[in-house]
């Protein structure tokens, strides 16, 4: 069994380690899904609240309150898959969380890239205003750290650096997925 948790920055490649993930057939499990489903179980669009909602699990049920809405979700790929990738790790208390659950099991994967690539990138994307708004994207970023998430990089098992072509990415990602399951 092994758990690898990805974290980074918006643009960084969490999405796309998913996507690789996906391919080779290890069932991928994003905790941004269990902030949308929140989102819409209080009637509010994710695209507009998925920040004010992340902050306000946190502020109801403490600082690893979405680790812990999305374990039986990571339980329930392990059934089926003996790998598992968790998308989007923000806080110190997240780790600690899936480091109780999971043990030595669980890997920590920091997925970095420097501003402007990433900022080109979500500009590609687009998936949200704050993509395309550079002050948006820097006020996002002050959200996340204030997470924890610059703690959370910084005590990675892994650091992937993603400043290269994708091709390259996905390469490394494949390798790095296939020498944990081996472990």
């Amino acid at each position: 069994m092994k758990v690898l948790g990805t974290v980074g920055l918006p643009g960084s490649g969490k999405g796309e380690a998913a996507t690789v993930a996906r391919e080779a057939g290890v069932p991928v499990v994003t905790m941004g899904d269990v902030i949308r489903e929140a989102c819409r179980d209080r009637g509010l669009d994710p695209d507009e609240h998925h920040g004010a909602v992340a902050t306000a699990l946190r502020e109801e049920g403490g600082a690893a309150a979405i680790a812990e809405r999305s374990l039986p979700r990571i339980e329930a790929a392990l059934a089926e898959s003996g790998t598992v990738l968790v998308d989007g790790l923000r806080s110190p208390a997240e780790v600690d969380r899936f480091e109780a659950a999971f043990g030595d099991a669980f890997v920590l994967v920091s997925v970095e890239a420097p501003f402007e690539t990433r900022a080109s990138r979500l500009a590609d994307r687009g998936r949200d205003g704050s993509d395309v708004d550079r002050d948006a994207l820097r006020e996002r970023e002050q959200r996340e750290l204030g997470f924890g998430m610059d703690e959370v990089m910084n005590q990675a098992d892994v650091t992937v650096e993603n400043t290269g072509s994708l091709t390259a990415f996905h390469d490394r990602i494949r390798d790095l997925l296939a020498a944990e399951a081996e472990r």
